[in-house]
């Protein structure tokens, strides 16, 4: 979906009696409301390639291993990262936390929209790269993480 048609269903929606609104279009739901809690975009993260090892020595071959299961989270849209969901709030993951398929891992707000990105695959975070508040680009890594 592009922003283009996400600006066009917000206006039609503050135009509108409708409280609540609910569309899918492939891997992209989309929930507005007008009540007190924040609308949230949820968006399946494609899994990033693996990380590559540099080319190394054969003895090295057990950290080539360990490097084949880490993987990173990328932004899949361009907005502000949010490590928790209220600031009163403790954050979604941390470092050396163990993360299930579908768990959500952060929020990134934009357009006034909440999009709450949800890992793909069990891991553990292996390090969180961006600040929170931070604003982040397109495919911009968010997590190093180790999958299980």
């Amino acid at each position: 979906m592009d922003l283009e048609k996400i600006e066009g269903l917000v206006k039609i929606i503050e135009n509108s009696s409708l409280t609540e609104f609910s569309i899918k279009d492939g891997d992209t739901k989309i929930t507005m409301s007008k009540l007190t809690h924040p609308p949230v975009v949820t968006t399946a993260i494609a899994p990033a390639p693996a990380a590559q090892a540099a080319s190394a020595p054969a003895a090295d071959n057990a950290k080539e291993e360990e490097a084949d299961d880490i993987e990173l989270i990328l932004a899949p849209i361009v907005g502000t990262f949010y490590s928790a969901s209220a600031p009163d709030v403790p954050a979604f993951v941390k470092v050396g936390d163990h993360v299930k398929n579908g768990q959500t891992v952060c929020i990134l707000e934009a357009m006034k929209l909440m999009n709450e990105i949800q890992c793909d695959y069990d891991c553990e975070i292996e390090a969180v790269l961006v600040s929170n508040e931070q604003k982040v680009e397109y495919g911009q890594p968010l997590f190093r993480v180790k999958k299980l």
